[in-house]
């Protein structure tokens, strides 16, 4: 994003309170994160995005009862307030890029594991809750 934001500076935007957005986002992004991890930790089960195999239980409260992915959605706010700060509309539009890879390569295989795992109980929360927000 820094470096779309040097090579593209016409896409450059400034308004009144955009670095106190910037610092809303960014501290809503961390929260979301930090909540996503501290419930993975009171379950109990782990929270490496590398070993979805290794998970003992599926974690539908607190946060988890608004977002499948908060530590995802947590990271996506932060790249946004990285976007904000360096008040680049090029730099802003690598969000969905950040989406995509993320449905791809990390989220869809993590889901092809849950329900291997929990099965009708994970089929009947995905149903209920969405993915992202």
């Amino acid at each position: 994003m820094w470096a779309v934001s040097r090579v593209l500076p016409s896409g450059y935007f400034a308004f009144p309170g955009r670095l106190f957005l910037c610092a809303i986002v960014l501290m809503t992004g961390v929260a979301l994160a930090l909540l996503g991890v501290l419930a993975f930790r009171r379950a109990g089960t782990t929270v490496d995005p590398r070993t979805p195999d290794q998970a003992n239980s599926l974690v539908v409260k607190g946060v988890y009862r608004h977002t499948r992915n908060p530590m995802y959605v947590g990271f996506l706010a932060i790249l946004a307030a990285w976007g904000l700060y360096l008040g680049s509309v090029f730099a802003a539009l690598l969000l969905p890029l950040y989406v995509l890879y993320m449905n791809s390569f990390q989220i869809k295989p993590e889901e092809r594991h849950m329900r291997a795992l929990f099965g009708e109980q994970y089929h009947q929360y995905s149903a209920e809750v969405r993915r992202w927000l």
